[in-house]
């Protein structure tokens, strides 16, 4: 399937103005039907009600035109089943999370009802064979597909805790994801994945510091899940086992440590890793008296850094690979060690 460089270049500005006009819209409809998220916890870090639904206009925009572009062009129908393994299992979970943004879950059932549509997306996954194999062991294979997509899911939602954090990782994440698709024959995979840097870039327009609407739960396990499955689909141009699974875990390097500096933060102190809390990356910079917008630039700055070092090691010599991916390890293993010595809450 061949995919121009202009056709792509039409799917990502067709995707930053939709999304870029109707999340105002969106913003405009929570404020009406009074969907917002409203600093009453703890861990909240705003100060006044933000409105929610910013996540619909991210699903809205991407799906569209995703399928549009299939339907009024040339390619071939089988890239519709495709498109459609990879958006309606990301649909379903951004229901999810729009039924949570309405409604409110408990933190407990709503991991677990996350779990459980992300252990389900990945069985829709397996069995439509539409995952990738990185270590060539059909079993492996599965049990990385299952964690995958449940734990990214959970780490994009996670890190949904600053104004333009979840939107500008994921924007930059990918476009790496794009050339890394593109630049090794899978262009379809490509192409999506610069749909949805195109959706992440028109979201941040009303999402940067200071925020105007956030994406909420049905944005983020929207984007978790599409995310994930892009990066399961994705094969690495790789000599070793051990750089072809590096590949994806740096693409989502930063959401991974918040996820893992969060979570290991509440289980010292012994509290339940299922609740809120202000102990994820953004907040210990807050803390140490960075500004949001400094704090956000931050760690794009940090994924892009590790979505780099994903595109040397896709570049490098067998040898090379492995110093990469050792390299990328010590920087990760620091970082989360510095994170986890600031102050907790």
């Amino acid at each position: 399937m061949n995919i121009t460089q202009w056709q792509n270049f039409l799917l990502f500005i067709s995707t930053f103005l939709l999304v870029g006009v109707l999340t105002p819209l969106m913003r405009n409809i929570a404020i009406y039907k009074n969907i917002l998220d409203r600093p009453i916890s703890a861990h909240k870090s705003h100060s006044s009600p933000i409105p929610y639904l910013g996540g619909v206009a991210i699903i809205f925009g991407i799906s569209t035109v995703t399928y549009a572009a299939i339907i009024f062009s040339s390619l071939p129908l089988n890239n519709f089943w495709l498109a459609t393994s990879l958006i309606c299992p990301s649909v379903v979970m951004g229901l999810i999370g729009l039924w949570d943004d309405i409604k409110g879950l408990h933190p407990l059932p709503r991991f677990i009802s996350q779990t459980i549509s992300g252990v389900a997306v990945a069985i829709v996954l397996i069995l439509t064979n539409n995952f990738g194999s990185p270590t060539g062991s059909i079993l492996i294979d599965v049990l990385i597909t299952v964690v995958w997509i449940v734990g990214i899911c959970n780490s994009i939602n996670f890190f949904d805790n600053l104004d333009g954090g979840a939107a500008g990782t994921t924007a930059v994440t990918a476009i790496a994801l794009t050339y890394l698709a593109i630049s090794n024959g899978q262009t379809f995979i490509g192409s999506m994945a610069l749909v949805v840097a195109g959706a992440s870039f028109g979201f941040l327009i009303w999402n940067k510091p200071p925020a105007q609407i956030y994406m909420g739960d049905a944005g983020a396990l929207f984007l978790g899940v599409l995310v994930a499955t892009l990066t399961i689909r994705l094969n690495p141009d790789t000599e070793s086992i051990i750089a072809s699974l590096a590949t994806p875990v740096l693409l989502l390097a930063v959401p991974i440590l918040d996820t893992s500096v969060a979570v290991i933060s509440r289980l010292r102190r012994r509290v339940s890793p299922f609740q809120g809390g202000k102990d994820h990356l953004s907040h210990r910079m807050i803390r140490a008296g960075n500004s949001r917008k400094i704090t956000v630039l931050f760690l794009c700055s940090l994924s892009t850094f590790f979505s780099l070092l994903a595109v040397l090691i896709n570049l490098s010599s067998p040898f090379n690979e492995f110093l990469l991916v050792a390299f990328s390890a010590l920087i990760w293993l620091g970082l989360l060690a510095g994170f986890l010595s600031c102050r907790d809450e």
